[in-house]
């Protein structure tokens, strides 16, 4: 497999892209309470309802956009100005674990919330990224998704 098929869902950090709630899980809730509410009919008689006539599309177009999320870190998802796919660009590395200076004060302060950002890393230097990829695949498989285990970004 190329190097570039490998990345596709590696983002510069080191996180993978296919164990994200917003490209595993999220979408595919969203997809569901879509149908649930449509099998019900809400997409419907919401308009028969005053406190729903006004707020009910706005929240199903919101539920749409949900379940279409596919951003990935190389192709613009995430923050725009992330300083850690700007220092990797700079760099010209293609996933921190490969620079000299890693695990970095960037990293480490992302590791704060993802506490198996750097042993992932270490193991992507350790493994290689072929290797590596495909076991983040077979996490993915089993449902692992960093929500259930990322600490809160507000205490």
């Amino acid at each position: 497999m190329s190097t570039r098929n490998l990345l596709r869902y590696v983002a510069y950090c080191g996180l993978y892209c296919e164990l994200c709630a917003h490209r595993n899980r999220i979408p595919q809730q969203a997809k569901q309470l879509q149908k649930s509410l449509h099998e019900e009919g809400m997409d419907d008689w919401y308009q028969y309802i005053p406190e729903m006539k006004n707020t009910f599309p706005t929240f199903w177009q919101f539920l749409k956009k949900l379940a279409s999320l596919n951003c990935t870190c190389r192709t613009g998802g995430g923050p725009p100005d992330c300083k850690i796919r700007q220092c990797a660009k700079q760099k010209d590395i293609e996933v921190c674990p490969q620079c000299k200076e890693y695990p970095c004060t960037l990293i480490k302060t992302l590791a704060e919330h993802y506490p198996t950002l750097i042993q992932d890393g270490k193991r992507l230097q350790k493994l290689g990224l072929e290797k590596w990829v495909k076991e983040q695949k077979e996490r993915a498989k089993r449902g692992v998704v960093y929500a259930d285990i990322r600490y809160p970004w507000k205490t």
